[in-house]
């Protein structure tokens, strides 16, 4: 195969392949259905046609016949008047019409055959444009449906590959999650510890201790003290009580 054969194979190939792409299957249908359609019109206009043209030689017939019928008196009349010149030139025309009436019957015969032909034809088309209807329906539906079926694969498939990148992001927060929240209790942890004492405070956690006890102990103190106000109050109450008692006795 030469080159310039063989780049016209490929430029057919890829316009085909394009072609075939963009062409919608239930657009051809409609169309080839339009189409068949206009071919029966085409024949119910041919049967109609014809019809007409049998109608008027049926009509020119039958003036014809009226004709014979008009010499045969012409005939006979000019016989009863001894015209017999009249009478054969009547029988002459008569005979001139019967050929013609002849004419036109085998023409409207062949017309009739003509017309009966169309007829079954244009029955037979209907028949087949009917079949086609049925089928043309059936493969629409079938065509939207792979289609929409298809339409649904490709979705899914398009959430799967999304799918991926959610689930690598949900297991990114994740470790980010458990991540933060170990920090938070590390962060708790030294805190408790006193790992994160300022470093320009007063005192280490020995002097804290310490001042802690000895304010434990001051507050101890304070409360002995209170507890000692509080007994002499109620001893000093109950002297002044029992000497009222007794100055009321003597």
């Amino acid at each position: 195969m030469g080159l310039l054969a063989r780049a016209s194979y490929i430029v057919r190939s890829k316009l085909n392949a394009l072609l075939n792409r963009a062409e919608d299957p239930t657009e051809s249908l409609e169309y080839s259905y339009e189409q068949m359609r206009s071919q029966l019109q085409d024949v119910k206009q041919g049967v109609a046609d014809l019809t007409t043209q049998k109608k008027r030689l049926e009509i020119q017939r039958r003036r014809l016949e009226e004709n014979v019928e008009k010499h045969n008196e012409q005939a006979r009349e000019a016989v009863a008047q001894d015209r017999d010149d009249l009478a054969r030139r009547a029988l002459e025309k008569k005979q001139a019409k019967l050929e013609q009436v002849a004419a036109i019957a085998a023409q409207i015969e062949e017309l009739d055959g003509t017309q009966q032909s169309l007829i079954r034809q244009k029955d037979e088309l209907e028949g087949r444009i009917e079949q086609f209807r049925t089928k043309k329906e059936t493969m629409k539906a079938r065509y939207e449906a792979a289609e929409a079926s298809s339409r649904v694969s490709e979705a899914m498939t398009g959430v799967g590959d999304e799918m991926g990148d959610v689930s690598e992001a949900i297991e990114r927060a994740e470790s980010r999650t458990e991540e933060m929240e170990a920090r938070s209790a590390a962060m708790d942890e030294l805190t408790a510890s006193g790992a994160f004492d300022d470093a320009i405070a007063e005192g280490d956690a020995i002097d804290r201790e310490l001042s802690a006890a000895r304010t434990d102990e001051a507050v101890e103190e304070e409360l002995a003290a209170l507890q000692g106000a509080a007994g002499e109050a109620v001893e000093e109450e109950l002297a002044a009580l029992k000497q009222d008692a007794d100055g009321d006795a003597s």
